[in-house]
């Protein structure tokens, strides 16, 4: 076959492809949302609709499945879930089997849905602790190990007069919630304080200052509740009327627990705070569907091994995201 000059142009572009791929040893440089993952930014960022991000929040997105929230939901840990990206086979499976001992709570050699909801729960905390402790090593601008006030303003907003200025609803709501979160009112958090204020949905104490701040945020009228208008806010400008039933079907059914077309502060939680118990169901759920071949409802340690893939990832997993990319440029061409 006699190859055009655009053919070799596309060749060349291909070839081009390859080599960043294996340089980089990542996918990331050919597409942005390839094989990234997703949870390093702080959990205190809201949805349009003002809820706190939920925990699996980009699994699914845009079609596409991202396979790096099972690997984290599994290991507990990013840094870890990157670290076996890069295991040779054999010793992911290795690693696998030792954690699938300790998942397994009767030691049957099988992992039932209540052990692996418990396990997935045990790591969205730990996730939440390392997200906490590695935003506390980013401001910590002295390292001393504990946090002031002033070095996170510094951090999160910059030192601009004007930015500060822009900020100013944000940086109030932050101060009450450092306030809150610093137990022994001695100006600095801890470790421990540090999680609370920089995951407050996640912290029973803080729950009553999100709520209270919710309310100063969305409760126009000052009546104790918040409408649908209120929920709504500015934002039914920007999107068209599918938004608009989505958004109240989620309302009506979702948050107003007794239908009197408002939500009162009992209810606000339901809207506001994720359930990491609902993600983890969901989480177990889709585990279960890809990897329980007999499909007898419960997981042998062989079944778990044979898709290792799908639970922690290893050099297997980057080599088939790097085809997948090479075919998605292929299709482009």
């Amino acid at each position: 076959m006699r190859l055009t000059p655009l053919s070799w142009v596309k060749l060349g572009f291909l070839a081009c492809i390859l080599c960043v791929l294996e340089l980089s040893g990542s996918a990331s440089a050919a597409s942005a949302h390839i094989h990234a993952h997703q949870h390093a930014k702080s959990s205190k960022e809201r949805l349009e609709d003002g809820a706190y991000s939920p925990r699996d929040e980009g699994h699914f997105a845009g079609g596409d499945h991202h396979q790096e929230f099972d690997h984290e939901a599994i290991l507990g840990s990013v840094k870890e879930a990157e670290e076996f990206d890069k295991l040779p086979i054999e010793e992911s499976k290795r690693r696998l089997e030792i954690l699938l001992k300790k998942m397994d709570l009767n030691a049957d050699q099988f992992i039932e849905r209540h052990e692996l909801k418990a396990w997935i729960l045990r790591s969205f905390k730990m996730l939440s602790d390392e997200e906490s402790k590695d935003r506390l090593e980013d401001a910590d601008s002295n390292e001393d190990g504990k946090i002031t006030w002033e070095e996170i303003v510094h951090d999160t907003y910059g030192s601009d007069p004007e930015d500060l200025a822009l900020e100013d609803k944000l940086i109030e709501n932050d101060k009450a919630l450092f306030e809150v979160a610093d137990l022994n009112k001695d100006g600095y958090l801890d470790t421990e304080e540090f999680r609370a204020y920089s995951h407050p949905e996640e912290t029973p104490r803080m729950l009553d200052l999100v709520l209270k701040q919710t309310f100063a945020d969305y409760d126009k009228d000052l009546d104790s509740f918040i409408s649908f208008q209120e929920y709504l806010g500015d934002k039914a400008e920007a999107h068209g009327k599918e938004w608009l039933i989505t958004e109240k079907e989620k309302f009506d059914h979702g948050y107003d627990k007794n239908g009197d077309g408002k939500l009162d502060v009992s209810e606000v939680p339901a809207w506001l705070i994720p359930s990491n118990d609902d993600i983890a169901t969901e989480e177990v759920d889709h585990l279960f569907a890809a990897s329980d071949d007999d499909h007898d409802d419960r997981l042998s340690f062989d079944e778990i091994l044979e898709h290792h893939d799908i639970f922690v990832g290893s050099e297997a997993t980057d080599y088939g995201d790097h085809l997948q990319d090479i075919e998605r440029f292929q299709d482009e061409l």
